[in-house]
């Protein structure tokens, strides 16, 4: 298990929002922080709220260390074009989040795990690094050894997600390709991410 695995919905808690959008997030019948201050909500302030912005991004993709959040800020930054799309469009291409995405898996921090553990190859060869950045065209699989895993099969059985149109997944293969690199729009976050804000809080 991911020392994060087991105290994921801490982080729902803490945030006072549904991040993944889940039935079992304790959330959805207490909509408030954890501890005795939890229900006192003061207005926050631009950098609170940019704060706020940036634990809701870092936390959606499993919690990334901060070291790692902020190299994909500066490559966000180093590239051509809206820093806000290109950073959502490096998060959306980790490994774990497509493998997340294409239902292979049914959180992210399993998604994570997955890939940690070799079950999963790309364009024919195992990748076990979660944040390996998937590029346009690349063919994403289950080892054939793990697609009968229970964890597998209730993913991808699932109705709790959709997959996105950036994507496409055969299922009974337990393949996918990854078409194109989405932006914002096209991300099927279940809360409000606001990456404008995670720029403004790196760039003060």
């Amino acid at each position: 298990m991911t020392k994060r695995l087991s105290s994921k919905y801490k982080i729902d808690r803490r945030l006072g929002l549904n991040l993944w959008g889940r039935p079992k997030s304790p959330v959805n019948s207490r909509n408030y922080g954890p501890g005795q201050h939890g229900q006192k909500r003061n207005k926050p302030s631009d950098y609170g709220l940019q704060l706020q912005a940036k634990q809701r991004l870092r936390g959606y993709y499993g919690n990334i260390n901060e070291r790692q959040f902020r190299r994909f800020y500066k490559e966000a930054v180093r590239r051509r074009g809206d820093i806000s799309e290109n950073l959502i469009g490096l998060l959306e291409r980790r490994l774990d989040a497509v493998v997340y995405r294409m239902k292979f898996v049914p959180t992210v921090f399993a998604a994570r795990q997955f890939v940690n553990h070799g079950h999963v190859l790309v364009n024919g060869q195992r990748v076990n690094i979660p944040s390996y950045l998937v590029k346009e065209g690349d063919l994403i699989e289950v080892k054939e050894a793990s697609r009968e895993m229970a964890l597998v099969m209730a993913a991808s059985q699932s109705s709790e997600r959709d997959i996105p149109d950036y994507m496409e997944v055969d299922h009974k293969s337990m393949k996918g390709k990854f078409v194109r690199t989405p932006q914002l729009a096209d991300v099927p976050y279940p809360v409000k991410m606001e990456p404008n804000l995670v720029v403004e809080f790196y760039s003060r």
